[in-house]
């Protein structure tokens, strides 16, 4: 089991965009977002209701043929989504794409697949784990690296504490 800062279950790929649209509220330009889990485990659902909740209203969708779609807030901002699943030589065709571009500018960016691109991570981001729990059952782990992820874990936990309104 994964030491968790925090930990959430989703009994549905709403409630897991709920999540995802109520977590918006605490991300700024800049921040990072890792992803990781096994096929289907929720990535592209959390990111749509990220997306949902920044007030991007097209259409969100995986960009694993892609490996980058963005998207642009109302206020110019940009949600850059990222999929490194089917890159074989990741951190080496990760920099290709422009990744490390990404990570230095004012973006948001979110990842999936983070965990086959450890070594091109940021060292500041905030990794959310998905794992299966059954019967449509998901478990969202948090984990911080650095003091603002800290920051909004312990923010986002307090808005945890309401019930998740679907």
């Amino acid at each position: 089991m994964e030491t968790c800062e925090l930990s959430l279950e989703t009994g549905s790929a709403a409630e897991t965009q709920t999540w995802g649209r109520r977590l918006a509220a605490l991300l700024r330009p800049g921040d990072v977002l890792a992803l990781a889990g096994d096929l289907g485990a929720g990535k592209t659902a959390f990111t749509q209701g990220l997306a949902r909740g920044l007030g991007i209203t097209e259409p969100v969708t995986s960009p694993t043929f892609t490996l980058i779609n963005q998207y642009r807030t109302a206020e110019g901002i940009r949600l850059q989504h990222v999929d490194s699943y089917r890159l074989a030589n990741a951190p080496l065709e990760m920099w290709d794409v422009g990744l490390a571009d990404l990570f230095a500018g004012d973006d948001i960016v979110v990842i999936e697949w983070a965990d086959r691109i450890p070594g091109l991570l940021p060292e500041e981001r905030l990794e959310i784990v998905f794992s299966y729990l059954g019967e449509g059952w998901r478990r969202l782990c948090f984990k911080a690296h650095g003091a603002r992820y800290v920051g909004m874990i312990g923010q986002f936990h307090l808005v945890t504490l309401s019930p998740c309104q679907v």
